[in-house]
């Protein structure tokens, strides 16, 4: 049978669509991240001691990171079943109203501990939308694509900083705007209000994109298939299982890169401004790294560009504490920017092509969000481990070890997988990917 066209002005919609819409997303789950760490712990755990209370607003951002793999699985389903495009207008709309609603949420002090309780149940919210986010993200360009899928795909990894960079600075201007003493009273609100408008353009971006024509050919044929979750269990478990170990080192990486930095690095001196301009400037670095890495594994493959990009990150790992307690504002750029944007790029930037090249078309949506998800809970996770690891110890050689650990597992199954890139999608993970040279 005839497969269906690719359309360039598709393909062009659905690039800026992913990306337009994970910036989005990430702008508002890592909004959420940076405010755990400057802001969380004295307005929803006032009472607590303030290491206490930095632990417990870390353990309300890993809440959202343990509730993407069930957004992967809830919205993997019904993106392998009815389409990608209605999937991810829902996943937009509940992360937009989730973080509308963290900006009107009272605070401990009014409310008492029904306002920490209403803080995690908007952040499951959130980890539930981001979860079904990125897949369908993924898949909306990787399957529009004819050619340089990489590439293509990249474009929704690189959202994620691009978020990052997007809510740092908004955060930076409603600190501005409010001053230092009235951020904490009503400034850090004027972020997540602003989700309302950033929805609004998000959604009008998103109902331009046609779904793909991988996923329109496959829907013809698979009436009375298995669900899709019954399916990666049952013919991909293999696959899962490593696409959970390489992208595990990524997450905690990526976590301790950007979250747990701005608290340790605020705890031996600098202040937040500081910190938080240089993790700007590490995330515009990132956005590039992430594309530039990409693309170049569509012409060396997936694997060489993450082994290497695994390798320099666990290295880095024991670079990074020494770099910021030398109290110098360069060499804290350094750490951050050379840590995110250049090491940690280029593992993570070639596993949106990988993750869709591992599942077949019927089961890819609930296959690469559900291993990418629960390698992300590595990045809920690490910053409240790291936090009660530095509150019980002088020395961050214990965290450097740990995340080395999880790099040395990614290096570990990317050797296992061996190299996806040169398949049809169409035919991708109906049987066992083999080695080839991308197109």
């Amino acid at each position: 049978m005839a497969h269906p066209a690719h359309n360039p002005v598709q393909l062009r919609r659905a690039v800026v669509s992913s990306f337009i819409g994970t910036v989005i997303e990430y702008y508002d789950f890592l909004l959420y991240a940076t405010a755990s760490a400057v802001v969380f712990n004295k307005v929803f755990f006032s009472d607590l001691d303030p290491l206490v209370g930095t632990v417990a607003s870390f353990g309300t951002l890993a809440t959202g990171y343990l509730a993407r793999p069930l957004g992967g699985i809830l919205f993997g389903h019904f993106g392998d079943r009815v389409g990608r495009k209605k999937m991810l207008m829902v996943t937009m709309s509940l992360m937009g109203v989730a973080s509308v609603l963290i900006g009107l949420l009272p605070t401990y002090a009014q409310i008492g501990a029904l306002a920490p309780i209403l803080l995690v149940v908007l952040r499951i919210a959130q980890g539930v939308a981001v979860g079904g986010e990125w897949g369908g993200g993924v898949l909306m360009s990787a399957e529009h694509a004819t050619s340089r899928r990489g590439l293509w795909a990249s474009f929704t990894n690189a959202g994620g900083p691009a978020g990052m960079v997007v809510s740092t600075l908004v955060l930076a201007a409603a600190t501005a705007i409010s001053g230092e003493e009235q951020f904490l009273v009503w400034g850090w609100r004027i972020p997540f209000l602003l989700s309302a408008v950033l929805l609004v353009v998000g959604l009008f971006i998103r109902a331009r994109v046609d779904e793909t024509p991988v996923f329109r050919e496959a829907a013809a044929s698979a009436k009375g298939s298995r669900p899709p979750l019954v399916e990666v269990l049952r013919n991909h478990p293999r696959s899962l299982a490593l696409s959970v170990g390489v992208g595990f080192g990524s997450f905690v990486a990526q976590s301790t890169l950007t979250t747990l930095v701005i608290s340790y690095a605020v705890g031996v001196g600098f202040t937040r401004q500081t910190v938080l301009n240089a993790l700007t400037f590490s995330s515009v670095v990132a956005v590039i790294g992430v594309i530039g890495y990409s693309a170049l594994s569509d012409r060396v493959g997936r694997k060489p560009v993450v082994l290497a990009g695994a390798i320099g990150t666990g290295i880095w790992a024991f670079v990074l504490f020494p770099l910021v307690d030398s109290g110098s504002t360069l060499l804290l750029w350094v750490a951050v920017v050379v840590g995110q944007g250049v090491l940690h790029a280029a593992l993570h930037g070639p596993l949106a092509a990988l993750y869709a090249e591992l599942f077949a078309t019927r089961a890819r949506y609930t296959g690469a969000s559900l291993g990418y998800q629960i390698a992300g809970t590595g990045a809920g996770l690490a910053p409240v481990t790291f936090a009660a690891v530095l509150s019980g110890s002088a020395s961050t050689t214990p965290v450097s070890l740990i995340i080395a650990a999880c790099c040395l597992l990614s290096v570990v199954c990317i050797m296992v997988l061996g190299e996806t890139s040169g398949g049809d999608l169409r035919d991708a993970g109906e049987t066992t990917p083999s080695r080839a040279t991308a197109g």
